[in-house]
């Protein structure tokens, strides 16, 4: 396969006497370019059409080549459609999830008893707990390591801050984290979330149980088009989690709902294609969900805080003066006229020069107060403004200017 000069032109040239192995970098070189052509065929397309930087590319096949367990031809074809959708545009953190949905999605990762002869699932199910009694701190300490399920994490953070705050009410005059570390001998030595001595529902209602943190509340989004039919499975094997954007297993969410102390509530399904109006300029609850579903995250040039975190913006301001003078409300309250922008970037929208407007509902374009413009959608920031001219830019062999 002949390897383009604009490819070649990518790293430096193997033939360099001052590098320190010419062969190993060639040999990276053809494979990212065979891994490109022969598995990635839609991002080496782009590639070539001058779309997506030859760098991004290599790192994309870099991901793919070393991926544990291996990808399949078919499993590299679900990564190539999903990067080659973005043009490109995924980071390391979402190139890396992006692996794991994929080998969630074509079940690649199986059991391998030579890894852990005792149990050859441990390397799949990576769920544990680790008790260091061997490892005694002289203050009479030991360490405790665990990794476990989602969901399971974020109820005990919750349920060891509810008992840090409540030892600090009766007088705990400990720390923080010392308190939160007697939080968890307490919750060991109390059953506080189902008396598994106990027979049956009915004995288990019976028993008193402590204050405790709220039910978790599981709200499931289910994203699909009208051309679902009947006989279509909605729900694929992966999710993404709000809190973070983290990458969960339907089945994780199969259990959370299952749990007896799971509240789970059914809501109307929100249609991101209609437009919502409402007549006040406090956002109503139902166009604030619609506004966060749409957007996901802060709609401000490569920020990445979650929607639900952020305010819900009028992108035309609105005007309280209007109905007192007569005039048309020049910023409605409406989903064609509402974004989510985090509180940092919302002031800095508000009092400073940095402008933007609506194309489309989810796509923004932004102009910042040197003029330089972007577009923001569900895909990512693409900068707008056109390359420098050839006669701007820096002559070869000419040292370019420093950052300070």
């Amino acid at each position: 396969m002949r390897v383009p000069r604009w490819w070649r032109s990518s790293v430096a040239p193997s033939s360099a006497p001052s590098s320190a192995s010419p062969s190993t970098a060639a040999k990276k070189l053809i494979g990212h370019a065979l891994e490109l052509r022969h598995r990635l065929p839609r991002l080496w397309e782009q590639v070539h059409a001058g779309a997506v930087p030859a760098w991004r590319a290599r790192a994309v096949a870099d991901t793919t080549i070393h991926s544990t367990p291996p990808l399949t031809a078919e499993a590299a074809g679900f990564v190539d459609a999903q990067v080659a959708a973005v043009a490109g545009r995924v980071g390391t953190a979402q190139l890396d999830r992006l692996v794991a949905e994929t080998i969630r999605r074509y079940d690649l990762a199986t059991a391998d008893p030579t890894q852990d002869p005792e149990d050859g699932y441990l390397h799949v199910d990576p769920r544990h707990v680790t008790v260091d009694t061997d490892d005694v701190h002289y203050a009479g300490t030991l360490r405790i390591e665990a990794e476990v399920d989602i969901a399971d994490a974020l109820d005990l953070d919750r349920a060891l801050a509810h008992h840090a705050e409540t030892l600090k009410a009766l007088g705990s005059l400990l720390p923080l984290d010392a308190r939160r570390a007697k939080a968890l001998g307490d919750l060991a030595r109390t059953q506080t979330a189902l008396e598994l001595a106990c027979q049956g529902a009915d004995a288990a209602a019976d028993i008193d149980e402590p204050d405790l943190p709220a039910a978790r509340a599981v709200v499931i989004h289910a994203h699909f088009d009208a051309s679902v039919s009947g006989d279509t499975t909605v729900f694929g094997p992966t999710g993404r989690m709000e809190n973070g954007q983290r990458l969960v297993l339907l089945e994780q969410v199969q259990s959370w709902c299952a749990d007896t102390r799971t509240e789970v509530t059914i809501k109307p399904v929100i249609d991101l294609n209609t437009t919502l109006t409402a007549q006040t300029r406090k956002v109503p609850a139902t166009i604030r969900e619609h506004v966060i579903l749409r957007d996901r995250t802060c709609v401000f040039p490569r920020c990445t805080r979650p929607a639900r975190r952020c305010d819900v913006d009028h992108v035309i301001p609105w005007d309280d003066d209007a109905e007192a003078e007569g005039r048309p409300q020049p910023g409605p309250t409406t989903t064609s006229n509402l974004a989510c922008l985090c509180r940092f970037h919302h002031r800095l929208k508000t009092h400073s020069p940095w402008r933007y407007e609506m194309t489309t509902p989810g796509i923004f374009e932004w102009t910042s107060p040197h003029g330089h413009r972007y577009r923001r959608d569900h895909t990512g920031t693409t900068d707008l403004d056109p390359p420098d001219p050839p006669d701007l830019a820096i002559p070869p062999g000419l040292p370019r200017p420093r950052r300070r």
